[in-house]
């Protein structure tokens, strides 16, 4: 939360998890951690909180959904993103900076970023490695709903710039509607360059930009 509202004009507030109501907000963040302890399955638990209802509700209703790391598990778990996250290949927890590259621009939470741009944004994971069997990769690659790569410093994608093994170097993926987003790496501790990169801010304010847009439409 403390990322979003250091961005000027950005406000976030926290919800709890036994909520049953989000409809006064105008976008959806899960953020990272580790909910019930990471126990029986990274986000499994989490899934059934209370407060996943309204997410799911709001999702199907167009509005903006963010889920980070951890966040990203429960959507993955949720159903309302295809594939899993497993464990990491090296069956260690990686917590390191790494680079990755923007494979869609167009997308609400990356129309800050041109196509092929890198963004600096680190991982803290045991978790993190995204799988999906050959349709729905063939899906994903299909519609543009692999937003983020893991890439090399020069943009390129090798196996040696995956920090879990994610299959094709998947770093984040949409749905097929473009407005629940889910991503490994935090770019909520990449907002500000006294922590390494403020690359991270670019999401959030993509975010904004999108929701700026929609209200201007919908006037």
């Amino acid at each position: 939360m403390g990322a979003v509202n250091s961005l000027a004009g950005l406000k976030a507030e926290y919800v709890w998890h036994q909520e049953d109501s989000l409809s006064e907000y105008d976008a959806i963040i899960l953020p990272g951690g580790f909910s019930y302890g990471d126990y029986l399955r990274c986000g499994a638990i989490a899934r059934f909180s209370p407060i996943m209802s309204a997410v799911i509700k709001e999702a199907a209703a167009g509005k903006l959904v963010i889920g980070i790391c951890n966040g990203f598990q429960i959507l993955c778990e949720a159903g309302l993103l295809p594939g899993a996250l497993v464990r990491n290949r090296s069956l260690r927890f990686v917590c390191e900076m790494v680079t990755v590259r923007v494979e869609v621009a167009a997308s609400a939470f990356t129309r800050g970023c041109a196509t092929g741009s890198l963004l600096r944004i680190p991982v803290a994971h045991g978790e993190g490695c995204y799988f999906a069997d050959e349709e729905t990769l063939r899906d994903l690659n299909g519609h543009q709903q692999v937003i983020l790569r893991y890439a090399d410093a020069h943009g390129k994608i090798v196996s040696s710039a995956n920090p879990n093994g994610s299959v094709e170097n998947i770093a984040g993926i949409c749905n097929r509607e473009g407005n629940v987003f889910g991503l490994m790496p935090h770019p909520d501790r990449a907002c500000d360059t006294r922590l390494g990169s403020g690359d991270g801010a670019t999401i959030f304010r993509s975010m904004a930009e999108t929701l700026e847009t929609l209200r201007a439409a919908a006037a």
